[in-house]
């Protein structure tokens, strides 16, 4: 994963979901990472894409109001 980049990080699982099903209506593959701990619940999840995809993606969260 050297060559992705973080996008959106959030501590909400469905709101990380969203974000990386209109990514791929958008034709962009992205990953999600959980870095919440298990225990303690706290911590973010965050949606990564590849780097040529980092502006197309920003600019679809955006649009999208995501945020």
């Amino acid at each position: 994963m050297d060559d992705w980049k973080r996008i959106y990080s959030t501590q909400f699982e469905h709101k990380a979901g969203i974000v990386k099903a209109v990514l791929k209506d958008n034709g962009i593959n992205s990953v999600i990472v959980n870095k919440k701990d298990s225990v303690y619940l706290f911590g973010e999840l965050e949606v990564y894409v590849s780097q040529d995809d980092v502006l197309k993606a920003k600019n679809i969260i955006t649009k999208e109001d995501l945020s």
